[in-house]
């Protein structure tokens, strides 16, 4: 079986294993990935950029050889290979779990039960919850299914694509090191630097893609395009604007505005500020997008992957 098989097998496979079981109940591998770093940041920690790089290295390095060495012991058993590529990815991506929190604060803001939902709300993104109205909330939640199907879904699938179990593990990495040191505190300000920009670039094409196909499954195309041009360059996250502003178009809805992370408020630009404020039920809708948006990303993803080992094969055929 070649390697391109392993990987179209094992990411299918894993993610039928995301939407049948969720995430790992127990000791589920990113936590414990977590807590590594956590305890390479103990070691390392300067206020300095530096060392910063180097913990982002060693993380997110480590994790990468750690698929590797694990791949290459399987190369020879292209069935244990594709049930590695499969664990990985079922490993890596949260599909599942999103769309399940994000129904859980749906459910109560249904009900309304504000509490409820603010105590929720912290399950899908480090925003301030305790001043934040119905409506507010539901544009939290609509924001961070749209961003969250791109870092922990498609993203993973991309760099799966391209390097197999060390690129689903790498990806998942650096994505976690970016929510762990890479936002703006006093502490991680430098510290963190290295691990926030490398998450910018691994978010790139898994961003894009994200993007894409909001625009081919979503209700709005021409809102989708239009909000995508006009407004995703105004968000502060080169990976996050064209995502939200995607599936703000594609809903017909609008998002940003005033938020609060930490304590520190933010006033991000509009996006789709044509579209109408997020009601409950655009979080039922932005899930279901989310589930459509996977399956066209792993159908992509499949199929560069596939030509690829296809031309490969072809050329070393003629050599």
């Amino acid at each position: 079986m070649r390697a391109d098989r392993v990987f179209a097998y094992g990411a299918t496979a894993g993610l039928i294993g995301d939407l049948v079981l969720g995430d790992p109940r127990r000791g589920h591998p990113v936590a414990a990935f977590g807590r590594a770093a956590s305890a390479v940041e103990k070691v390392l920690w300067r206020d300095h950029r530096g060392w910063g790089s180097l913990h982002a290295v060693v993380c997110a390095g480590g994790a990468a050889a750690a698929g590797a060495l694990a791949a290459s012991a399987l190369r020879s058993r292209p069935v244990a290979h594709a049930a590695l590529t499969a664990a990985a990815t079922w490993a890596v991506v949260g599909g599942t779990s999103l769309g399940r929190e994000a129904r859980a604060v749906g459910g109560a803001l249904a009900v309304g039960d504000l509490e409820v939902a603010r105590e929720r709300l912290p399950h899908l993104c480090g925003r301030d919850p305790q001043f934040l109205d119905g409506q507010q909330i539901a544009r939290a939640v609509v924001e961070s299914v749209a961003e969250n199907t791109s870092d922990a879904v498609v993203g993973a699938l991309v760099w799966g694509a391209v390097a197999g179990v060390p690129g689903l593990l790498a990806f998942r990495a650096v994505n976690t090191l970016d929510a762990m040191v890479g936002h703006k505190s006093p502490r991680y300000l430098r510290y963190g630097w290295a691990s926030a920009r490398l998450d910018d670039v691994a978010g790139r094409p898994g961003s894009r893609l994200t993007a894409a196909a909001a625009l081919l499954a979503g209700p709005d195309r021409r809102g989708a395009v239009r909000a995508w041009r006009q407004d995703a360059a105004k968000h502060p996250s080169p990976n996050a604007g064209p995502v939200e502003a995607s599936f703000a178009g594609a809903l017909g809805v609008r998002l940003g505005g005033t938020l609060s992370y930490a304590g520190r408020v933010e006033h991000r630009p509009v996006l789709n500020g044509g579209g109408r404020p997020v009601g409950v039920g655009d979080i039922e809708r932005a899930v279901k997008l989310s589930r459509v948006v996977t399956g066209i990303a792993l159908g992509a993803c499949v199929a560069v992957r596939l030509i690829a080992g296809r031309l490969v094969s072809g050329r070393r055929g003629t050599a």
